[in-house]
């Protein structure tokens, strides 16, 4: 869509009025308001007919729902988010136990963040099983 603040409207508004006079303004104001009726007028037709034409189970049919982002989200997304709602709420008191234990902790983790990478233990690495060799023939 445009985005217009109100510095643009004036500097355009008085654009217009330099270009056209302030005798034409007000019949050209008319005029573009026509043609902004006449164009809603033809949307909103193409609307009706669409529906119209699409039958009663589409009657609900809005043509943001034409829109594939919208569409993925109202009908993939929505319904998954009303499914979690349950589960976050089962889980809320849990959190509430945490949250004493995470701050407990913290002292822990910010000592860690600022301690320099050679002083934390290294974690050893699993040993690797030796691989089978491969015989063609077998198979």
């Amino acid at each position: 869509m445009i985005d217009l603040n109100w510095s643009e409207i004036l500097v355009l508004a008085i654009f217009a009025v330099i270009l056209f006079g302030p005798e034409k303004l007000p019949e050209l104001a008319r005029k573009a308001a026509r043609v902004l009726n006449y164009l809603r007028n033809i949307a909103n037709d193409a609307q009706g007919r669409l529906r119209e034409e699409l039958g009663p189970e589409f009657a609900d049919l809005e043509l943001t729902d034409l829109n594939p982002r919208a569409l993925v989200s109202k009908h993939l997304v929505a319904p998954v988010q009303e499914g979690l709602e349950p589960l976050k709420a089962d889980l809320e008191p849990l959190r509430a136990e945490l949250e004493p234990l995470k701050a407990e902790l913290e002292p822990a983790r910010n000592a860690l963040a600022g301690a320099p990478v050679s002083s934390v233990a290294p974690v050893p690495l699993p040993v690797p099983v030796a691989a089978v060799a491969f015989d063609p023939e077998a198979t």
